[in-house]
């Protein structure tokens, strides 16, 4: 089935806890901003849903959606809907295996072939070392991308079960010596599954569900796609934009033996609480895992100087304006999804798409737009929204109704638009489309009547902006100063 997109939204509102952060008004407003954005953006870049979470510690902060689960139904997205979050399942088998390694029932420098005597991958090497489980979680192993079958190759998209995987060992051969290349590997995070059932003595998917999930609470997440939810919480994953201008609805797939590296599904929610297990563990204390082990599964234990790529232990590890983050992507047929942390502030941001588009611009887009309340609310010095226009550059003390100026309008050009939105107390423009809403907020001040001037970086006032009014003084137009865009709503 294809489709053109069919405009709607649906959008979740702050959790109805009143907490310290969720409930600040500075939060609100750089959270309605966020919103507005997010519907623009599914609009413009015709995606399906978009759904979407940010965490402050122990506090989910937002989650919401926008947009469709399904386009034939028209069933709305919200934050409990569930989407395949593919690679990001790496995380929770990398949770597992270091569980048993802290039980003493593995070692991160023993040889797979030491848990796996079937392991069979012929190594080109010969001064090599071994293929290790640490080289499985940093993707150092050396070992090929994939396991040995076409499972990305739609529209059947063939995952091979355990035994299928097992069975292709015998025709691959490793790519680089063991700890000298990044190679990303679906295959090493199977195999790491895979130890995963030998040192418990567990399947996979009962070991994850009952020392890993249940534990967090997380109810919402399966290490398996959810057949029973078909039609129902599972959203219908799309292509990405197709030459004939269309996404193509993707087929339900199962990763079966690749499962480990890229089977779940899960809500933006779900991630949340996942987030939030991480930002409390930290030090001498144990949930799941022991503080320290989460910490040195975050810290890097691989870099590839040839492109700068670090890993830790099933973690990615970035750089990023002087800051450290850590979580994991995922891209599957129909779905693509982000989940990062930044530990020094304890802000996650997480972003699922029914659709073959990237993610990571939207959890960021959020991120930068909320970041300077959530912290300022979280320290106890929220940001005033107090705005007192009135200065030697001629602005005005006047109370002004920014209300009447809020809104949409449409720009000249007919393919992009403005919308005027409640900021820091008064009003900015916010151009759109837009991958950086941070960058592109254009705060206004008041000079008088209808009349604003632009407020750049630095604080400096500049163009003029006038907003016109109809003979029922409704607002009609934004002038900026000459060329004006007309109110859409």
């Amino acid at each position: 089935v294809a489709h053109t997109f069919v405009a709607a939204a649906v959008l979740l509102p702050p959790s109805i806890e009143a907490q310290a952060v969720a409930s600040d008004p500075a939060v609100i407003e750089a959270l309605e901003v966020a919103r507005i954005w997010l519907d623009a953006q599914r609009d413009y870049e015709e995606l399906p849903s978009i759904s979407a979470a940010i965490v402050h510690d122990q506090e989910l902060v937002w989650s919401g959606a926008v947009g469709m689960a399904d386009l034939d139904e028209q069933r709305p997205a919200t934050s409990r809907t569930l989407y395949s979050i593919c690679s990001i399942s790496k995380l929770f088998t990398s949770v597992a295996l270091m569980q048993l390694r802290d039980q003493g029932k593995v070692d991160l420098s023993d040889p797979v072939s030491k848990h796996l005597p079937w392991y069979a991958v012929t190594q080109q090497y010969e001064d090599s070392s071994p293929v290790t489980l640490e080289g499985l979680l940093t993707h150092s192993a050396g070992l090929p991308r994939e396991s040995d079958h076409p499972y990305w190759s739609g529209p059947e998209y063939p995952f091979p079960t355990k035994d299928g995987v097992i069975s292709g060992l015998k025709n691959q051969e490793t790519l680089y010596s063991s700890r000298t290349k990044y190679q990303y590997s679906n295959l090493g995070l199977s195999l790491a599954g895979y130890v995963v059932e030998e040192a418990s003595g567990q399947p996979y998917h009962d070991y994850v569900r009952k020392q890993v999930l249940e534990p967090l609470g997380m109810t919402d997440t399966y290490s398996e796609m959810p057949q029973q939810h078909i039609g129902a919480q599972l959203a219908t994953g799309y292509s990405g934009i197709t030459r004939q201008g269309i996404r193509a609805e993707e087929p339900f797939f199962e990763a079966k033996g690749i499962a480990p590296a890229a089977g779940y599904a899960s809500t933006v929610d779900d991630l949340a609480k996942f987030a939030m297990w991480q930002f409390r563990l930290r030090g001498n204390r144990e949930e799941v895992l022991h503080g320290y082990t989460l910490a040195e599964m975050q810290r890097t234990h691989f870099v590839d100087p040839d492109n700068n790529t670090q890993r830790g232990l099933g973690f990615s590890v970035s750089r990023r304006d002087d800051k450290t983050w850590v979580g994991h992507g995922g891209s599957c047929p129909g779905f693509q999804t982000t989940f990062t942390m930044q530990n020094d502030e304890k802000i996650a941001a997480i972003a699922f798409l029914n659709a073959r588009e990237n993610p990571g611009k939207y959890a960021n887009g959020i991120y930068e737009l909320v970041l300077d309340a959530v912290l300022s609310a979280a320290k106890g010095d929220p940001i005033s929204l107090t705005t007192d226009n009135g200065d030697e550059s001629g602005m005005s003390h006047e109370t002004v109704d920014y209300e009447d100026y809020v809104g949409r309008y449409a720009r000249g050009m007919g393919d992009s638009e403005t919308a005027v939105v409640h900021w820091r107390g008064g009003i900015a423009m916010l151009r759109l489309p837009t991958d950086n809403p941070r960058g592109s907020l254009t705060e206004l001040g008041h000079v008088s009547d209808d009349t604003f001037r632009q407020v750049v970086s630095d604080g400096e006032r500049e163009v003029k902006v006038f907003f016109d009014r109809d003979a029922e003084g409704r607002i009609i137009r934004i002038r900026n100063p000459t060329n004006y865009s007309t109110r859409i709503y």
